[in-house]
C-alpha cells in the first residue's frame, strides 16, 4: 500500500471535521505536499506550453500557496510546524526549473506580502476552517498584468526579504485537488478540481490525460457555453438536447486535450493507452453516463489523431477545435 493510500482515512477525516483534535499520521503533511506539487507541476507543464491557444491568460509562477486556515484548527498547530508558516499564506512548494524555483523561492517560505498587497499574519487559533485567504493571495498573483515581474515579500525563518519573480505566461485556470471525490474530476470555467486517488497508483503521464481533458473544457468556455444553452447537467443530463450537447463538449475537450498534452511535450500516446488500461475505473464502465463515450471508443478516436499529431513536428499545434470556444452550443 502506498503512502497516500495509507493517509488517505486521514484526508478525508480532515476534510470532513476539520475541528476534531486527531494528530496527523507520520508523513501526513509531506505526502499532501507531494501531490499538491505534483499536479502543479503538469498544470504549469499544460499551461505554459498551450498559452498560444488560450486567449484568457495570467502570469504563471509554478508555485502551489496554501492558507493556514485551510486546516482545521485540531491539525493547525502541526500544519504550522511541517509547512513553516509564519503568515497566513505559505508556500507548499515550487516547480522545478519555473520562475519562483529559478528566483530562489522554496518550500515552506511565507508570504507577507504580494506586490503592493499585504498579506494576513497568523491567523487566531479559532478561525474556522476556510480557503479565503490563499484564493486572495493566488487572485494577486493570476492578476498582474502579463510580463511584469511579481515581486514578494517572503518571511524565511524569522527573517524579511523581496524575492523578484518573471512569471511565464499561461493559460489562465486554478488546479485543486479535490479530497473525498475518488476518481472524479472537474471543471468550472476557472478551476480544474482533480480526485485524490488519481495521485495513487497513477503516473504523472496519467494524470496529465485528465488534467488536459479539464483544462480543454475551461480553455473552449464549455460551463458558460452549456450554461447560455439552458442545458440541464442534473438528473435530465443525458435525455434528449442535453445529452447531445454534453456529449459534444465532452468529445471536443478529448480532442483539445490529447493537443494540449502534444504540445507540452507529453506524448500524445498516451491518452488512447490511458483510455484502454485505466478507463473503464474512471468513467464507470458499463455504468457510465451515456453523456461520454465508451472508454473504447475514446482510445480509438485519439489514437487516431495522435498519430496525425506525432506526424506533425509543429509545435505548438493550434487545432479548429479552438475556434469554436464562442460559438453557441446549439
Amino acid at each position: 500500500m502506498t503512502l497516500i493510500a495509507r493517509l488517505l482515512p486521514l484526508l478525508l477525516l480532515t476534510a470532513a471535521a476539520p475541528a476534531k483534535d486527531a494528530a496527523p499520521a507520520p508523513g501526513f503533511f509531506e505526502a499532501l505536499r507531494a501531490a499538491d506539487l505534483r499536479l502543479a507541476t503538469i498544470a504549469y507543464r499544460l499551461t505554459t506550453a498551450n498559452a498560444p491557444l488560450c486567449d484568457r491568460l495570467q502570469p504563471q509562477v509554478g508555485m502551489p500557496i496554501h492558507a493556514l486556515t485551510q486546516y482545521g484548527p485540531g491539525t493547525r498547530d502541526a500544519a504550522a510546524a511541517a509547512f513553516g508558516f509564519e503568515s497566513m499564506i505559505g508556500v507548499e512548494g515550487v516547480v522545478a526549473g519555473g520562475p519562483a524555483d529559478r528566483a530562489g523561492v522554496v518550500a515552506n517560505d511565507s508570504l507577507a506580502a504580494i506586490g503592493d498587497l499585504v498579506l494576513p499574519g497568523l491567523p487566531a487559533a479559532n478561525v474556522p476552517e476556510n480557503a479565503a485567504s490563499r484564493d486572495v493571495a493566488e487572485a494577486a498573483i493570476a492578476d498582474t498584468p502579463l510580463r511584469q515581474v511579481l515581486r514578494l515579500t517572503v518571511l524565511r525563518r524569522g527573517q524579511r526579504q523581496s524575492i523578484a519573480v518573471t512569471p511565464v505566461t499561461g493559460c489562465r485556470s486554478r488546479f485543486e485537488i479535490l479530497l473525498g471525490s475518488g476518481l472524479d474530476a472537474s471543471a468550472d470555467g476557472s478551476v480544474v478540481q482533480i480526485g485524490e486517488r488519481f495521485f495513487d497508483g497513477y503516473t504523472d503521464a496519467e494524470i496529465a490525460v485528465v488534467v488536459s481533458h479539464e483544462l480543454a473544457h475551461n480553455i473552449l468556455r464549455h460551463r458558460a457555453r452549456l450554461d447560455s444553452a439552458k442545458i440541464n447537467r442534473g438528473l435530465l443530463a443525458e435525455l434528449g438536447r442535453n445529452g447531445r450537447l454534453i456529449r459534444e463538449t465532452e468529445d471536443q475537450a478529448d480532442l483539445l486535450g490529447i493537443y494540449l498534452l502534444a504540445n507540452a511535450g507529453y506524448d500524445p500516446m498516451s491518452a488512447p493507452s490511458f483510455w484502454r488500461s485505466k478507463g473503464g475505473m474512471v468513467d464507470g464502465g458499463l455504468f457510465r453516463s451515456r453523456t461520454h463515450a465508451s472508454s473504447k471508443a475514446r482510445a480509438d478516436t485519439l489514437e487516431a489523431v495522435a498519430r496525425s499529431i506525432a506526424a506533425n513536428p509543429v509545435r505548438p499545434i493550434i487545432p479548429p477545435v479552438v475556434a469554436t470556444r464562442d460559438v453557441p452550443l446549439r
